[in-house]
C-alpha cells in the first residue's frame, strides 16, 4: 500500500513539481544509476541531479534527502560537493521491488525525482524435458518441463526451439508467461526423421537453456492397448501357450513395423500377476507369440501391452484366458495321520490327512487321491483331501497317489507314528495377527527324539472334516503363522502335536479368534438360592455361535434403592455368583454384563428381594419347639407368670375335667377368661373308725396341715401333674370326707382357707380368718370353723347364711345335695 502511494507521488512529482527551462522540456532534476533490475541483494549507488536553473529555494538551511519507500536514507559522506548534488549507496537490495526518491528538505519536503527498483534472481535452466507424439488425426507432439525449483521474482519468458535435421528446418515457439507446455502442430514434425529440441528462458538478469533431446517423432508415440485376440493349447507341447494379437484400429498403419511387446500372466486362482512379465522384442502384430515353460492343465489369465523402440510403453489390454495341455499329477504331497487304537490290537484307527506340497502339480482336472497299504491293496479313495479306514497294527506304512485322466503321481508314502504318552510342548497361546492369519506359539521341551510338531487347526461350528488344515514345523520352531480362510467372530480349535522318532505325543488345544466383539446375546439372570442376606444368581452358558470372541469374564452390577452399584465378578466357567451382606427387606435390580476381548454387552434388568432372615429363623425355631414340647412350654409359662385369682369371677360350678389344668395368659388380641383365673385343691381324707367326730380329725390333730393348700394338678382330675413343685397361689382346699364311696358323713364337709398371704378382697385383711358356715342343699345350718390356729376359731351363729357366702362368693359354688354321689 506504501509503495503504490510512493508510486503516485513520483508520478505526480514528475508532472507538477518539475521546473522547466525556457523550451519548457527538461525535468527539474533526475536520478542516475547503473540499472533499474539489481540481483537480489546485490549493493545499489545512485545519483540525485538538480538543475541549476531550476526553480527551487533551496537555501543554505535546505539539503536533499534520499527515501527508500518510507525510510530515510543517508547520504554517502563527502556525496554533497554542491547544495544540488546528492549520492546514495544501499549495501544489500533485498526488496523485489521497491521507489527510491529524492527530496528537497527546505521548509516542505519537495519530492523532485524517484525511480523504481527491482531485484531477482536470472533464471534456472528448464529441466526434464520430454515430448510425446499422439498418434490421432491429425498427430501432435506435445512437449513439457520444468521451469526450475527456484523462484525469480522477475518475468521470465520461455520458447521452444526445433531443428529437423533431415531437411535442416527450424522452428521456434514463444510461449505466454507461467505457460510450460507446447503442442506442435503435425506441419512442425516429420514421424520418421530424428529433431532436436530445446527450451529457452530469459528475464532481465540473464537467460538459460535445457539440455537439448533428440527423438524420432514415431520412437515418441504412445501407442494406443493392443487387441488379444484368442489363446490358444499348442499340440503336443506340455505348459505352451500360443497368443494371437493385434494393435488398434486407428493404428494398423503400423502392423508392418516390428514392435516390441510385453505379456503377464496369473493362474485363475490368483489374486496378483506374475513379478515379471515376459518381454518379447521385435515383433509384428500379424504374428501369434508362443509362451511356454507353464504348469501343466493351468488356466491362465493374460494382458499385453506394446511400443515402438523406446517409445511409452501402451496402457495393458483387456485380460483374456487360456488352459495348458493335461499331463499326469506330479510332485509329492503333504500329509499328517492321527491313529486311535492299541498297537497290540489287530486293526488300528486312521485318519489321513494330505495336502499339495510346494512342489506337487495336479497337472488336470477331476484330481482323484488312492491310498494303499502296500501289498494290503487299497485301503481309501477320494476326490477329498482326507481318508478315515482301518488297517492292521502290523502294517508300517502307507502310500497315497494322485491320478487324473493322464496318468498317476508317485507314491508318497506316509509312517504310521502311534500316540505315545510323552510330552513335547507346553504354553501354548494363539495371537491374531489380522483378519486372516494366526501367529500359533508354544514352549518347547528339550529331548532329542523329537522330530518336529504339527499344527491342526479347523472352524468348532463346523464338523466338515474336509475344513481342517495342517501345517508341519520343524523341531527348532516354536511358533508358526498360520494363514487361511478365517471367519472373524468365529471360533476355531488350534491343536499342536510332538512329533518323535517313536510316535506322536500328547496335544494341546486352545480355541481361537482372527478378531472378537461383543456376545451378540447376554444370558438371562436365575435365582436359585436365598439365604439370610445372601442370593445365589446363575445363568445358562452363551451358544458358540453367539459368543463372537473368548469370554473373558462375568459381571453382576446390582443395586438397591439406596443408590450405590455394588459389582460382582464371577468365575467364567462356573457362570455363578454369591451377592452377600445385602440388606434385609429390600427390593434390589441386577444386570449381567459379559465380555470378550473384543467388547462387552449388557444383558437384561432383573428384580429380587430379600427378606427377614432373623425373625423367620427365630419363628422357625419357635414352631419347633412349640410342636415338640407343648406341655413342657405351658408349664414353664405356669412358673413364670403365676396367674392371680379373680373371686368375682370364680365359680366351681362350671368346673369340667379340662378346666382343672393350670390356666394360662392369654395373648394381647385374646378376650381373657374368667374362669380360670385361680383353682381349687381337693383332698379326700379317709375316715378312720376309731374316730367318729371330725373335731377329733382336725382339732386333736398334731399333724402339719400346711400341705393340703397343693394345687389341683396333684388331683385325680390331672394324675400326670405334681403339685408339690407348683408356684400357683391355691384360692382355697376343699376337704371332703370320701362322701362319694362311704356313708352319709356325720359332719359337713370342711373348707380350708389358702394360706396365700395375698388378700384375695380388698377388705379382707390378710390375717386372722374368721369361721364360716357350710350350706347344705336341704337348707339346714350348721357351724362351721376356719381352721386356723384352734383359739383363733370362732363360730358364727344366727347369721345369714346367703350375706356369708356373699363375703366368699367362689366357695358358694361348693354347695352340694347328698344325692350329687350318685
Amino acid at each position: 500500500m506504501i509503495s503504490t502511494w510512493v508510486s503516485v507521488i513520483v508520478t505526480l512529482v514528475a508532472f507538477v513539481d518539475e521546473a522547466r527551462n525556457e523550451d519548457g522540456k527538461q525535468p527539474c532534476a533526475k536520478i542516475k544509476m547503473s540499472s533499474s533490475v539489481v540481483p537480489m541483494g546485490s549493493p545499489v549507488s545512485a545519483t540525485c541531479i538538480i538543475r541549476d536553473d531550476c526553480p527551487l529555494d533551496i537555501g543554505q538551511a535546505g539539503h536533499i534527502e534520499w527515501h527508500l519507500g518510507d525510510r530515510i536514507l543517508p547520504s554517502s559522506p563527502g556525496a554533497n560537493e554542491s547544495s544540488r548534488v546528492s549520492q546514495v549507496v544501499i549495501p544489500s537490495f533485498s526488496h523485489t521491488r521497491a521507489f527510491l526518491t529524492c527530496c528537497v528538505q527546505a521548509s516542505t519536503v519537495q519530492v523532485v525525482a524517484g525511480v523504481e527498483i527491482r531485484a531477482g534472481y536470472p533464471p534456472e535452466a528448464p529441466q526434464n524435458l520430454s515430448c510425446q507424439t499422439n498418434l490421432t488425426n491429425p498427430s501432435t507432439l506435445t512437449c513439457q518441463w520444468d521451469p526450475g525449483q527456484q523462484e525469480t521474482h522477475l518475468l521470465t519468458k520461455y520458447s521452444l526451439h526445433t531443428q529437423i535435421w533431415d531437411s535442416n528446418e527450424n522452428h521456434s515457439y514463444e510461449l505466454q508467461p507461467g505457460v510450460h507446455h507446447l503442442v506442435i502442430p503435425r506441419s512442425g514434425f516429420v514421424l520418421f526423421s530424428e529433431m532436436e529440441v530445446y527450451v529457452k528462458a530469459v528475464n532481465d538478469l540473464g537467460e538459460a537453456n535445457s539440455a537439448p533431446i533428440i527423438l524420432e517423432p514415431i520412437s515418441a508415440a504412445k501407442l494406443d492397448p493392443p487387441n488379444i485376440l484368442n489363446i490358444q493349447v499348442v499340440p503336443k507341447k506340455y505348459g505352451c501357450l500360443k497368443l494371437g494379437w493385434s494393435l488398434s484400429q486407428h493404428q494398423v498403419w503400423l502392423q508392418g513395423f516390428r514392435l516390441n511387446l510385453e505379456v503377464r500372466l496369473k493362474t485363475a486362482d490368483s489374486s496378483q500377476w506374475g513379478q515379471q512379465p515376459i518381454l518379447m522384442s521385435k515383433v509384428k502384430a500379424t504374428r501369434p507369440v508362443d509362451l511356454c515353460r507353464l504348469l501343466h492343465w493351468t488356466r491362465y489369465i493374460a494382458q499385453v501391452r506394446v511400443r515402438y523402440k523406446q517409445s511409452p510403453w501402451s496402457e495393458w489390454s483387456s485380460s483374456q484366458s487360456g488352459v495348458t495341455l493335461e499331463s499326469a499329477p506330479t510332485g509329492y504331497l503333504d500329509s499328517w495321520m492321527k491313529v486311535s487304537g492299541d498297537m497290540k490290537h489287530e486293526e488300528l484307527n486312521i485318519h489321513l490327512f494330505w495336502k499339495p506340497s510346494k512342489q506337487f502339480r495336479a497337472n488336470g482336472q477331476n484330481v482323484s487321491y488312492t491310498v494303499s497299504a502296500g501289498k494290503g491293496g487299497k485301503v481309501c479313495s477320494t476326490t477329498g483331501n482326507n481318508c478315515t479306514f482301518q488297517i492292521s497294527s502290523k502294517a508300517k506304512k502307507v502310500y497315497i497317489r494322485a491320478s487324473n485322466s493322464a496318468g498317476r503321481s508317485p507314491p508318497t508314502a506316509v509312517r504310521i507314528y502311534p500316540p505315545i504318552a510323552v510330552a513335547g510342548i507346553s504354553d501354548l497361546s494363539v495371537v491374531p495377527q489380522d483378519d486372516t492369519s494366526l501367529l500359533v506359539q508354544w514352549r518347547s521341551h528339550v529331548s532329542s527324539s523329537l522330530t518336529g510338531f504339527v499344527v491342526e487347526w479347523k472352524p468348532l461350528l463346523n464338523t466338515d472334516l474336509s475344513l481342517a488344515q495342517f501345517e508341519i514345523a520343524d523341531r527348532n520352531q516354536t511358533s508358526i503363522a498360520i494363514t487361511g480362510s478365517f471367519e472373524p467372530y468365529k471360533p476355531y480349535e488350534i491343536t499342536v502335536y510332538p512329533r518323535f522318532k517313536d510316535g506322536i505325543g500328547l496335544p494341546q488345544t486352545v480355541d481361537a479368534y482372527s478378531r472378537q466383539k461383543a456376545p451378540a446375546e447376554v444370558p438371562k439372570i436365575k435365582i436359585t438360592k436365598t439365604w439370610q442376606s445372601n442370593v445365589e444368581l446363575t445363568w445358562d452358558e452363551i451358544p458358540l455361535n453367539k459368543r463372537n470372541g473368548k469370554i473373558k469374564n462375568y459381571k453382576v452390577f446390582y443395586w438397591n434403592g439406596k443408590g450405590v452399584i455394588n459389582v460382582a465378578n464371577a468365575d467364567p466357567k462356573e457362570r455363578k455368583v454369591v451377592l452377600t451382606n445385602l440388606d434385609g427387606v429390600s427390593l434390589y435390580e441386577a444386570f449381567l454384563m459379559v465380555s470378550t476381548f473384543g467388547g462387552s454387552r449388557n444383558g437384561s434388568i432383573i428384580n429380587f428381594e430379600t427378606e427377614p432372615f432373623v425373625l423367620v429363623g427365630l419363628l422357625l425355631a419357635i414352631i419347633f419347639i412349640v410342636l415338640g414340647c407343648s406341655s413342657k412350654r405351658k408349664r414353664l409359662k405356669g412358673h413364670l407368670w403365676p396367674v392371680v385369682p379373680d373371686p368375682a369371677n370364680s365359680s366351681i360350678k362350671r368346673w369340667t375335667s379340662e378346666s382343672t389344668q393350670d390356666s394360662y395368659l392369654p395373648s394381647d388380641t385374646e378376650e381373657p377368661d374368667l374362669v380360670y383365673l385361680s383353682h381349687l385343691s381337693f383332698l379326700d381324707l379317709q375316715v378312720k373308725p376309731s374316730k367318729k367326730s371330725h373335731d377329733d380329725v382336725w382339732f386333736n390333730s398334731s399333724e402339719d396341715t400346711s400341705d393340703l393348700g397343693e394345687s389341683i394338678c396333684g388331683s385325680p382330675f390331672i394324675p400326670e401333674y405334681s403339685g408339690s413343685n407348683s408356684d400357683s397361689v391355691p384360692y382355697a382346699t376343699v376337704v371332703f370326707s370320701d362322701p362319694c364311696s362311704s356313708p352319709t358323713p356325720s359332719g359337713p364337709p370342711v373348707y380350708l382357707r389358702s394360706e396365700s398371704t395375698q388378700p384375695l378382697l380388698e377388705t379382707e385383711e390378710s390375717f386372722s380368718p374368721k369361721c364360716y358356715q357350710n350350706m347344705r342343699s336341704d337348707e339346714r345350718q350348721t357351724e362351721q370353723c376356719f381352721f386356723g390356729p384352734s383359739h383363733d376359731c370362732v363360730s358364727i351363729e344366727g347369721k345369714d347364711l346367703k350375706t356369708l357366702w356373699d363375703e366368699f362368693p367362689f366357695l358358694q359354688a361348693l354347695t352340694m345335695n347328698d344325692n350329687e354321689c350318685d
